[in-house]
């Protein structure tokens, strides 16, 4: 089970969890932590199935015990959002693709 985090941008997961489904290391970014301490971590990259939906993205090999936490990029990336008065999710009706003049075609 996942927290849903809104203020987390990418999924993470304590290292051995992660490791167990296969997830590949390929990299390491810098995260800045909820006490606003910044440490480096490395991620994979994961299909992340929730609520009947299935998107990828990274995720995060975080510490030993640590909470598996679903960030937000995931959750948007399947049309969902997050209301944290209510602590409820709810499903867009369509996914937001917005163009601008400046991305249109001839």
């Amino acid at each position: 089970m996942f927290l849903v985090d809104i203020g987390a941008t990418d999924c993470s997961a304590p290292a051995d969890e992660r490791e167990k489904p296969g997830i590949a290391r390929i990299g390491k970014m810098a995260y800045e932590l909820a006490e606003a301490e910044v440490r480096e971590y490395p991620f994979g990259l994961a299909q992340i199935e929730f609520m009947g939906e299935t998107t990828a993205g990274r995720a995060i090999f975080g510490e030993p015990g640590a909470e598996p936490l679903l960030g937000v990029t995931a959750l948007e990336s399947v049309g969902i959002v997050a209301d944290p008065a209510n602590k409820t999710r709810k499903r867009l009706p369509a996914i937001p693709l917005k163009w601008s003049t400046l991305n249109s075609h001839p």
